[in-house]
């Protein structure tokens, strides 16, 4: 069997992520990202009462910002520790939700279950993509709608990721997460579906490279993980590589650090 045609071991694969995922603090930065689930309920037009799926909700941006809006929401993730944080914030705020741990490439819901299906920077990391966008409109009733948000491979966090997967590979045979955050790979993924699509930005506001930094070494898996497997020199390679990154990105010259993350803002309507 050649290695072209050698079948992925996604069992293996996605045990590597939630590791990832599941290192570091993710709700810390989470929480930074609110605005962009607003932003998604109302590029999707939600109504009240619609039933919604957030689908690797991480700790429940879109989820919150359907619930505010009296939407019956159920909100999922493969990471239970994150899908937690999304639950305590919902008690906070008194909000209506349905946690439930469920893998993006398989969930456990009928088929046409929901009326919008919703996902930020989440199902974008799943190693079937394929996989993954089937589930997304299979769980969606005919004339339901799909939204997205998804890093842009050019954008803040696509290169960042780039660098990051420099020193620390994905399996081999896994594309790049980013490439949902293309016009042209949606349509592939969702061939036969209206799609509607548009960059939007959102803004990093720290106070300093360092200060970014500091906060994404410790609390987003990705850079926490790449940090704790390398030696002292790689590290002090990507530590530099990094604040290059954000000096080059900033928009801010007092000292404070604002850098556009570019995103992939989508709608797609389910034939």
């Amino acid at each position: 069997m050649s290695v072209a045609t050698i079948p992925l071991d996604t069992t293996a694969i996605k045990q590597r992520q939630q590791a990832v995922w599941s290192a570091g603090d993710y709700a810390i930065i989470g929480t930074t990202l609110q605005i962009v689930g607003e932003r998604l309920c109302e590029a999707v037009d939600l109504r009240a009462g619609s039933r919604v799926l957030d689908v690797a909700a991480g700790n429940g941006n879109a989820t919150l910002a359907a619930a505010r809006r009296f939407a019956r929401v159920t909100s999922t993730d493969y990471v239970g520790a994150v899908l937690e944080r999304g639950r305590e914030r919902a008690v906070a705020e008194r909000l209506s939700v349905t946690f439930r741990e469920a893998d993006a490439e398989a969930l456990p819901f009928a088929d046409g279950s929901f009326d919008v299906a919703l996902s930020t920077f989440g199902v974008m990391f799943t190693p079937n993509q394929e996989k993954a966008a089937a589930e997304l409109v299979r769980v969606v009733r005919k004339g339901g709608t799909i939204g997205l948000a998804n890093w842009t491979p050019d954008g803040f966090v696509g290169r960042l990721l780039k660098m990051v997967g420099q020193y620390m590979p994905p399996p081999s045979g896994i594309r790049s997460p980013t490439l949902w955050g293309t016009a042209a790979h949606l349509g592939e993924l969702f061939k036969g579906h209206d799609i509607k699509s548009s960059v939007r930005a959102f803004m990093f506001r720290y106070e300093s490279p360092k200060h970014w930094l500091d906060v994404f070494r410790t609390c987003y898996g990705p850079v926490n993980r790449a940090f704790a497997a390398l030696d002292a020199e790689q590290a002090a390679a990507l530590e530099a590589g990094i604040l290059d990154l954000l000096k080059k990105a900033n928009m801010d010259g007092s000292g404070s650090l604002v850098i556009p993350g570019a995103y992939l803002e989508v709608v797609i309507e389910r034939s």
